[in-house]
């Protein structure tokens, strides 16, 4: 499977909160998750990895440059070219919510659908 195959698909879901430690808590209590901190310099955010150890979902706190990420769980999708795909979304009707955070694999911008909808669109994180 080569990376262009992974285009269209989901890449990750992330939720953003003010209280991460306990949503994380949450999380791994209800259904299993287990956390694996990621340093973001001054505190940790989360990776939620499922039994079989492969991550799942992150969880994250609603500082510095997600601060005004909405408290909900955000779908990342994989695009080929995240620049062309965000003029794609004002043309069809929708809206760009946030600006690219990040360049290349992995670089995000929030979008909002025709429908109100809110996705993420990811430049493909898959390199290989």
């Amino acid at each position: 499977m080569t990376s262009q195959d992974k285009v269209g698909t989901i890449a990750g879901f992330d939720l953003t909160v003010q209280n991460a430690d306990g949503v994380r808590d949450f999380y791994a209590d209800v259904v299993g998750w287990k956390p694996e901190p990621l340093s973001m310099g001054a505190y940790d955010d989360y990776m939620m990895l499922a039994q079989d150890g492969n991550p799942v979902a992150g969880i994250c706190h609603a500082k510095s440059s997600n601060a005004d990420l909405p408290p909900q769980w955000i779908t990342y999708i994989a695009v080929s070219d995240l620049s062309a795909s965000l003029a794609r979304v004002t043309e069809k009707g929708g809206e760009v919510v946030r600006q690219p955070n990040g360049t290349g694999p992995g670089g995000f911008a929030l979008i909002k659908d025709p429908a109100g909808a809110v996705v993420a669109l990811m430049q493909n994180p898959h390199t290989s």
